[in-house]
Parts: structure tokens; C-alpha cells; sequence
């Protein structure tokens, strides 16, 4: 009988273990998989919550002014939602790798893994990687406060000091940015000291129209403001003007040409298309009106002595 005590003794501790360690290293994974659940949940709400509320705000705004401007700046309901989904993603990748990484130093500490060597020499690789990839960490933390901030997104136009051009794709680490030559430019958000958004807001197109000396300044104002009230009320400018544009009268007189100013508040990126159609609309109005141009004088050849 006790020469069986050992072994009793031996099965004893064995079953203890058995019973003991694997059964706390399957409640630290269940744990762990449990407040993953809950967390990637919680962020998934939250992400719908933020997508809910843009598209209220979008619908709840009367103005035709103040319903593009909320879609220029990024506040309607399909930006709000890209940029709630990328920063979800962030959240989500985040979480998961906190508490995997935690439960995995658990575990090691629950088989007898010595945690205070390996977590003193994870310290130290830590900061030799940290001073060795000092550009990239700044990169990523410049990519999330970008992000955050949303102070660009996808088919902005923006002017970053390096390269200015079309936002084709933006990342945690580099922008990518197609100018108007084709050339596509790879930018690390953590060189990026300045940036220019020319996509928010909006736009203002400033149209010079000038007419001779001698013609009714007064008839062509009002010949002016019928061409812009007009415009204002056809498609597909009622959407890109924000307002009616305005005549802003007499800009400058010399040369014997008297020009006339015409403000218009837009679209951004849409000041270009908006100045052309005024200028075309204002000639052919002015012509009709009977209203000149200033003349230019004619060349005349020098005379051979």
C-alpha cells in the first residue's frame, strides 16, 4: 500500500494540474474572446450611431446653400460614414490586438513562464525599434489625426506644399495624390506640415466684364442681373451656385473701358465652369442688348520713307 502512495500522490497532483491550468487558460481565451465580442460590438454601434446622425443632419437641413456646404466639408451622410468606418476598423484592430496581448502574457504567466526577463527585453527592443522607426510611428499618428479630423478625404483637391492634385486614396501612412499632369505623388502624412483644402467650403468665381466708354453703364448692370437671375434658376447650375450670383457694379474705368464685376459663390472646384458660363451668357446678352465691347485699335503697318 505504500509503494502505491507515490503513485496516488503523482495522479493526485497530475489531475490537480489538469484541472487547475488548462481550465484557467480556457477561461482566459473565453474571457478574451468575450470582451473582444463586446468591444467590436460597442464599436459597431457606435460607427452606426455616427452614420445615423449624418444622414439626420443632411435631412434636416432646409438651405440649398447650407445642404452643399455640409456635403462639401465632409458632414454629409457618405463622408461621415467613410470616415466613421475607418476609424471603427482602427478601433476594432486596436482592441483586438490590447487584449489578445494581454491574455497571451496571462497565459505564460499561468504555465510558469518567467514574464519579467521577457517583458524587460521586450522593453528594450521596444525602444530600439521605436528610435529606429521614429518617421514611421509619426507617420501612422499623423494618418489618425488626419483621419480623425477629417481634414481630407478621397477626390479632395488639396495643395500639401509637395504636390497639389486629386486625393486618390488615403491610408494610415501615405496619401496618394494624382496632379493635374497625371503624375501620381506617394505623400507620407508625417512630412505633411500644411495642407490646403480646395474641395471644402466653397468657391469664389470673380467675372470681369468689360464694355466701351460711352455705353449705359446703368442698362448693362441690369442687363447683368437678368443674365445671373436666370442662370441661377437653370440646371445644372442651380446646384452648383450656393446663391444667386451677384452684379457687383462698376470694378474699374480706364483705357476707355469700364468693367464690370460679377461675384458668384459655389461649389467648390466648380468656380472655373460657373466664370466661363457667365462670361459666355453676359456677352451674348450684352450683344443682344446692343451694348459694346471696348474697341481695340487697329494695327497699322509702319509707312516706308
Amino acid at each position: 500500500m505504500r509503494a502505491l502512495d507515490p503513485l496516488l500522490d503523482n495522479r493526485s497532483s497530475t489531475m490537480d494540474w489538469l484541472l487547475g491550468t488548462p481550465l484557467m487558460i480556457l477561461g482566459i481565451v473565453v474571457v478574451a474572446l468575450l470582451l473582444r465580442w463586446i468591444l467590436h460590438r460597442a464599436i459597431n454601434r457606435a460607427v452606426a450611431l455616427m452614420e445615423r446622425r449624418g444622414a439626420e443632419r443632411r435631412s434636416s437641413t432646409p438651405g440649398r446653400a447650407e445642404r452643399v456646404i455640409l456635403q462639401a466639408t465632409g458632414l454629409d451622410s457618405e463622408r461621415r460614414r467613410q470616415r466613421a468606418a475607418t476609424m471603427g476598423s482602427l478601433l476594432r484592430s486596436v482592441s483586438t490586438f490590447v487584449i489578445f496581448g494581454i491574455a497571451a502574457l496571462t497565459i505564460m504567466a499561468e504555465v510558469g513562464v518567467p514574464l519579467a526577463p521577457l517583458l524587460t527585453s521586450a522593453g528594450i527592443g521596444g525602444v530600439a525599434i521605436g528610435f529606429g522607426a521614429q518617421s514611421l510611428v509619426k507617420d501612422f499618428l499623423s494618418g489618425i489625426f488626419m483621419i480623425l479630423e477629417d481634414q481630407y478625404g478621397v477626390g479632395d483637391i488639396i495643395d500639401t506644399g509637395q504636390a497639389v492634385g486629386e486625393v486618390e486614396e488615403v491610408t494610415l501612412r501615405i496619401t496618394r495624390i494624382r496632379d493635374a499632369s497625371g503624375i501620381v505623388w506617394y505623400v507620407r502624412n508625417g512630412e505633411i506640415l500644411r495642407i490646403g483644402n480646395k474641395s471644402q467650403g466653397w468657391a469664389t468665381a470673380l467675372v470681369d466684364v468689360p464694355i466701351a466708354y460711352d455705353q449705359p453703364i446703368e442698362q448693362a448692370l441690369a442687363t447683368l442681373r437678368e443674365v445671373v437671375t436666370e442662370m441661377d434658376q437653370q440646371e445644372p447650375w442651380t446646384s452648383k451656385l450656393l446663391e444667386e450670383p451677384t452684379v457687383a457694379g462698376v470694378e474699374s474705368v480706364s483705357g476707355g473701358v469700364v468693367t464690370l464685376r460679377i461675384i458668384a459663390k459655389c461649389v467648390p472646384n466648380e468656380q472655373f465652369a460657373v466664370s466661363r458660363e457667365l462670361r459666355e451668357r453676359s456677352k451674348l446678352a450684352l450683344d443682344a442688348a446692343g451694348i459694346r465691347g471696348p474697341q481695340m485699335p487697329l494695327f497699322s503697318p509702319p509707312t516706308q520713307p
